[in-house]
C-alpha cells in the first residue's frame, strides 16, 4: 500500500528517502556520511516484502519504518549482501520482528573469521550496537551455497547470486530479471566508497563483469545513488586501472613508502584516469597500500593478517 507523497524523483532524491525504481521496487539510500548507514532495497512480492541488507541497529530501524510506509505486507526476508558491519550487524533486529536473514554461506564464514572483535570494537563506538548488549553478530539464519538461489510466488521471481571474492569472500547480488534491476552491495558502489582490507583486488573486476552477462537497466549499490549499467562499468575499471596503475610502480622499482607514505593526511602519488574519477576520493592512500600487498605477496588482501 503505497504513500505517494513518500517517494521523490531521480533528481530529489538523497540519504534517508525512498525511490521508487520499479513497480513494487524501492531504493533507500543510506546516510552514510553521518549515520555510517549502507543503502537498502525493499521489493514487494505477493503476499510479504524482501528487503536488502540488514545495515547497522540504527539504519534497520530506519529501513523497518519506511517499508511500513510504503506497504503493509510483512517483511520475510532480508538479505545480507555481506558481513560488514553496516550491511548485517542490524540482523537481530529484523529476526525479533520476525524476518528469516538470508546471506550466501560465504557471509557466515566470514563472520566466523572475523568476529567477535569487530562487533565488540564497533559497540564501543557505536550505541546502536552497544545497545543490543550482545556479544557477537547474529549470522544469517537461513544460506545458500548454489548460485542462483531463486524466491518467487507467482507475482515476481528475485534471483540471488554469487560470483565470486571480489570486496569479500560472500558477496551476493540480487537480481529481478523481469525488472531488470540488480542490487550489488558493495561489490559495486557509487562514488568513492570501495573498502579494499577484505578484498580480492585483482579478482574483483572479474566478478563485475560476470554480473554484466545479466540483463541490467537499473544497478543498486551499496552506497551511493542508483543508476544505470554504467556502475557495473566504472566499478570494475576502477579496480582494474588501480590494479594496473601499483603494478606499474611495483614492476619500476619503487617502494611502497614513496608512493603510499604512512602519514596523516594519507596521500598518494598514484593518479588514475578521468573515466573512474568517480570511485576516487580520501580512500585511495589505502587502497593503493592493499593492492600493493597483494601484488607483492602474491596472494588477495583478505588472506593477508590486518
Amino acid at each position: 500500500m503505497a504513500a505517494a507523497a513518500f517517494f521523490t524523483t531521480r533528481t530529489q532524491a538523497g540519504a534517508g528517502e525512498i525511490k521508487l525504481i520499479a513497480p513494487g521496487v524501492w531504493f533507500r539510500e543510506g546516510d552514510l556520511q553521518n549515520l555510517g548507514h549502507s543503502n537498502n532495497i525493499i521489493i514487494e512480492m505477493k503476499d510479504y516484502l524482501i528487503v536488502v541488507d540488514a545495515n547497522f541497529p540504527s539504519g534497520a530501524r530506519l529501513t523497518m519504518e519506511a517499508a511500513k510506509r510504503i506497504s503493509d505486507k510483512p517483511v520475510k526476508y532480508v538479505f545480507d549482501t555481506h558481513h560488514h558491519g553496516d550491511h548485517a550487524y542490524g540482523n537481530s533486529v529484523w529476526t525479533k520482528a520476525g524476518a528469516t536473514t538470508l546471506a550466501y554461506i560465504g557471509v557466515t564464514e566470514e563472520m566466523k573469521r572475523f568476529e567477535p572483535n569487530r562487533w565488540q570494537a564497533a559497540a564501543k563506538s557505536r550505541p546502536d550496537v552497544g545497545d543490543l548488549h550482545e556479544p557477537a553478530p547474529e549470522p544469517p539464519t537461513q544460506t545458500f551455497d548454489k548460485s542462483p538461489f531463486v524466491l518467487k510466488d507467482g507475482s515476481r521471481e528475485v534471483r540471488f547470486y554469487f560470483y565470486g571474492w571480489a570486496h569479500t569472500r560472500g558477496d551476493g547480488f540480487v537480481y529481478l530479471p523481469k525488472e531488470k534491476v540488480l542490487c550489488t552491495g558493495d561489490a559495486v558502489v557509487n562514488g568513492p566508497y570501495n573498502y579494499t582490507a577484505d578484498a580480492n583486488i585483482g579478482n574483483w573486476p572479474k566478478v563485475v563483469r560476470s554480473a554484466q552477462t545479466l540483463t541490467v537497466e537499473h544497478v543498486l549499490p551499496g552506497h551511493g545513488p542508483s543508476g544505470g549499467p554504467e556502475l557495473l562499468d566504472g566499478q570494475a575499471r576502477f579496480m582494474t586501472e588501480l590494479h594496473k596503475a601499483v603494478e606499474v610502480a611495483i614492476k619500476s622499482g619503487r617502494k611502497l613508502e614513496e608512493v603510499a607514505p604512512k602519514v596523516v593526511p594519507a596521500t598518494t602519488t598514484i593518479t588514475l584516469p578521468n573515466n573512474v574519477k568517480n570511485w576516487v576520493g580520501p580512500s585511495l592512500p589505502g587502497q593503493v597500500r592493499d593492492t600493493w600487498e597483494e601484488i607483492t605477496q602474491k596472494t588477495p588482501h583478505g588472506d593477508i593478517p590486518h
